[in-house]
């Protein structure tokens, strides 16, 4: 009798750790796609110019709402647009490889990898419920775009500075209340929706979550550092 009623509990977490490991999979996926195309992009110099720039600028941010709005409908073609947004990533990424140094690269990489993981990792164990914590976070994001849009123009790069160690706790956060709450909305609608679907988007949503954690972290290292190339 005991084992019977344990089976469910046993089948949920079974079905949890199956989702979880295609997720992360499929994000660790899309972060080595991106590092590639970027590595061979600058290591074959491939200078863009005119449309060169600009499509592949605005294709990296519109896509993602293709990638979210095929998921739940067509998870193959969901999984294949998130790697080409991963391609697109890296090619515009490669840029970065003429601005900072090797060592400046390296450090945010690993600095954000480290991050990334440990804010996952709580995501997915702590009991607390960090919904509103994410909501806070994602206010506060859309808030800080709007002031580094301003500082575009006046080009200060204290104010920067500031603004990139502001958004790095803000992207910290969010990796954490994003995890738990893709695994919430598994267990709630596993059953119902398509959990391939749901890999793929939870997957784009923490590849862009440990995307903006390099960035600003390599920002970081790059003023602390003074290291550019």
């Amino acid at each position: 009798m005991n084992n019977f009623e344990q089976r469910p509990t046993v089948n949920a977490e079974v079905g949890l750790n199956a989702f979880l490991t295609k997720m992360f999979g499929w994000m660790t996926l899309a972060v080595i796609v991106s590092a590639i195309t970027a590595y061979g992009m600058s290591f074959a110099h491939i200078q863009l110019s005119g449309l060169g720039i600009w499509v592949p600028l605005i294709v990296w941010f519109v896509l993602p709402f293709f990638v979210n709005a095929q998921a739940m409908k067509r998870p193959g073609l969901a999984f294949v647009l998130l790697m080409v947004y991963a391609v697109v990533t890296g090619g515009v990424f490669s840029i970065y490889a003429l601005i900072y140094s090797g060592t400046a690269i390296t450090s945010a990489f690993l600095s954000s990898a480290i991050l990334f993981i440990t804010m996952a990792v709580m995501g997915l164990t702590t009991k607390r419920d960090l919904s509103k914590l994410g909501n806070q976070a994602s206010a506060a994001l859309i808030a800080l775009v709007i002031v580094m849009l301003i500082n575009l123009f006046l080009r200060n790069s204290l104010i920067s500075l500031v603004f990139s160690v502001i958004a790095v706790i803000i992207f910290t956060i969010l990796t954490a209340t994003d995890t738990q709450r893709l695994r919430n909305l598994y267990l709630q609608y596993g059953n119902e929706e398509t959990t391939t679907g749901l890999a793929v988007s939870g997957a784009l949503q923490l590849y862009l979550d440990f995307v903006n954690l390099f960035l600003q972290l390599l920002q970081i290292f790059g003023i602390f550092g003074n290291d550019r190339n």
